[in-house]
């Protein structure tokens, strides 16, 4: 069920258009994420390769943690990617722009920057200080 309407925490509405906009920036983000993961993996497999056939040992070197590197990239890209899906699943459901935890209305200026944000500003920092 998709709605066309959903309260934000100062009682006005998030319009179609915003809901349009903000479904939009997500496809965007994800087509960035699927891209960038796409990369890592061609630089993955294109590393070894260039690495063996060098007899420079610089490049032996910096292999390692070239690769840490991108595991870690591809690792938070990931997650966000995850993330993306997980709002975009959120908007067809219809509960996209509530707070995960308190089921407060997420802050339209906080979906703004955050679109994918699963929480309110106010358990974000909670979750953030409980690390």
């Amino acid at each position: 069920m998709v709605t066309d309407r959903i309260i934000d925490d100062r009682g006005t509405t998030l319009s179609a258009d915003d809901l349009a906009a903000l479904r939009e920036n997500l496809h965007e983000q994800r087509l960035f994420r699927q891209e960038q993961l796409k990369q890592l993996r061609q630089q993955a497999q294109e590393l070894p390769a260039s690495a063996t056939h060098r007899a420079d040992a610089p490049s032996d070197r910096r292999a390692g943690p070239q690769a840490e590197v991108r595991g870690k990239l591809a690792a938070s890209a990931r997650t966000v990617l995850a993330d993306i899906e997980a709002a975009l699943a959120r908007m067809e459901q219809g509960c996209y722009g509530s707070c995960r935890l308190c089921q407060e209305p997420i802050d339209r200026a906080r979906l703004a920057v955050v679109p994918q944000g699963r929480y309110c500003t106010r358990c974000q920092q909670v979750r953030e200080a409980g690390r």
